[in-house]
């Protein structure tokens, strides 16, 4: 089984550890894809935007001979826009990170790092339906990747996040979100009182789960395009 894991940031170190992680998972091959262009951390509407673009751009380059695409990224930006091209299923981190939380808990929770994630996570859970499974979001000041860079000092903020989620809004599950916090939810864990769920696991799995699927894709016309890598382009004319 080979895994396109595709991270829309722009850093590398995050998405080495990101696919390193999910090695230790899953029994797949991994190839790991970067985005080209783009934020380096994705931590606002307009960095989230192109990192829509950049994921379908690594989307177009990477997915032949793949099984199945990861986009690691939470907040999943391109999600619905990967799957309409993608010839092979697309799991998104938070989307299996919130459908594997509703088997877990009636309440969600959800804790990131990047203070305006929260709006952008609330119109997420929207999309995927499930507003009135939501308990609350936190998120810490440290953005993902000043975590990635110093996950230590994250983890009292994060640890404290989660416990609020539980103890002030309610939540019987809460998800750790985010590429840069692969492994921290099990360091968290035992100072909150509800199960914690790694979002980078959680998606791993729901990828393992998907590949191979037959799925129904939606039609898409062809569209002629200006200015995008040929790989895209052509994909966008539905030559494949």
């Amino acid at each position: 089984m080979r895994i396109l894991l595709i991270n829309p940031n722009t850093t590398a170190a995050v998405t080495e550890q990101a696919a390193a992680h999910v090695r230790r998972l899953i029994p797949a091959e991994i190839v790991p894809a970067t985005g080209r262009f783009g934020a380096r951390y994705i931590a606002s509407r307009a960095a989230a935007a192109i990192a829509g673009h950049a994921a379908l751009d690594a989307l177009a380059a990477h997915v032949a001979g793949c099984d199945a695409v990861y986009l690691a990224c939470f907040g999943d930006p391109g999600l619905l826009a990967l799957k309409e091209v993608s010839p092979v299923p697309v799991v998104g981190m938070a989307e299996g990170a919130l459908h594997l939380a509703c088997t877990r808990g009636r309440r969600i929770g959800i804790v990131t790092g990047g203070v305006l994630w929260q709006p952008m996570l609330t119109e997420f859970v929207a999309m995927l339906g499930l507003s009135e499974r939501l308990a609350g979001i936190r998120t810490v000041a440290p953005t993902g990747g000043e975590i990635a860079r110093d996950p230590d000092a994250a983890l009292d903020r994060l640890a404290a996040a989660c416990r609020d989620c539980a103890e002030i809004d309610g939540a019987d599950v809460v998800i750790l979100g985010g590429a840069a916090l692969a492994g921290l939810a099990e360091r968290v864990q035992p100072r909150v009182t509800v199960p914690v769920i790694c979002s980078v696991e959680a998606g791993a799995r729901a990828v393992v789960a998907a590949a191979g699927l037959a799925g129904a894709r939606p039609v898409c016309p062809a569209t002629d395009s200006v200015g995008l890598s040929e790989e895209l382009a052509r994909i966008l004319r539905a030559e494949g």
